[in-house]
């Protein structure tokens, strides 16, 4: 469901109805008569809708996070604010880039349109930028021929399943975060699709290793054993950018998870 459409028309509905009785109708009612019931619909609903479309469309999207895969960093039920002004300024529902901010880096959670299906909002972690050479091979992250500094901590307990998993702190870029990786998980990435410019990676028994074209992204999940990302489905192109996460603003299972990720 495309709900930026969906917004966009309801806003041009209402505004046509607020628009035609302030410029016509209003002039023309007799005084002390009771407005038209589409005329009340259209006073009450379109500046509502206006605010709604502004901010969602220039500034902050909410997003629900709905799987695991950015475990730990981010939970399933969490409710997230997605800054959509960071990486630059785009026109709604065409998504086309008009005022150019800055651009994606290493470490950032970022929301993005699904190659595999534009139509639903992914999030993952940028991993690798435009030109550069991933490869995580035996479970190991290397970005240009440099392996990612990584420290072990305490295993994690997934509270819902009562499993442990093997948790690290990893430094991408300037960001240190938290990743799950079990060494006991196969190596080999299931699940590849036959997706665009697929000739810039190499699969094996240990992994995967990818170029990244040029106004494209690597993503990954922080929970390396239970993402489905840029190993499985490719890259994703700097069109299909949404915004930076960074917010936790509710989870109606934790409410100290409020505030917990920035």
């Amino acid at each position: 469901m495309n709900f930026a459409l969906i917004l966009f028309v309801l806003l041009v509905l209402t505004g046509l109805l607020y628009a035609v009785n302030v410029l016509k109708y209003k002039k023309t009612r007799p005084l002390g008569s009771k407005d038209p019931l589409w005329v009340e619909w259209g006073a009450d609903f379109f500046p509502v809708i206006l605010i709604v479309f502004v901010l969602r469309s220039f500034f902050f999207e909410p997003f629900k996070i709905p799987s695991g895969s950015m475990i730990p960093t981010l939970l399933v039920g969490d409710f997230i604010l997605v800054n959509k002004f960071t990486y630059g300024i785009r026109l709604p529902v065409i998504d086309m880039k008009i005022i150019d901010i800055g651009e994606p880096q290493r470490g950032d959670v970022m929301v993005f349109r699904y190659p595999e299906d534009p139509s639903l909002d992914y999030i993952k972690r940028v991993v690798g930028l435009p030109g550069d050479t991933v490869a995580y091979q035996n479970k190991k992250l290397t970005i240009n021929g440099q392996l990612l500094e990584t420290r072990k901590i305490d295993d994690y307990l997934h509270p819902e399943r009562l499993y442990y998993s093997e948790q690290y702190v990893e430094k991408l870029g300037d960001v240190a975060h938290r990743v799950l990786n079990d060494s006991d998980a196969p190596a080999f990435i299931p699940g590849v699709g036959d997706f665009p410019q697929r000739e810039n990676c190499t699969y094996n028994a240990s992994g995967v290793i990818c170029k990244v074209p040029a106004g494209h992204y690597f993503m990954m999940g922080d929970n390396r054993d239970n993402s489905r990302d840029s190993r499985a489905w490719g890259f994703v192109p700097e069109r299909y950018i949404v915004g930076k996460a960074f917010f936790v603003w509710l989870n109606f299972s934790d409410l100290g998870r409020i505030g917990s990720f920035k």
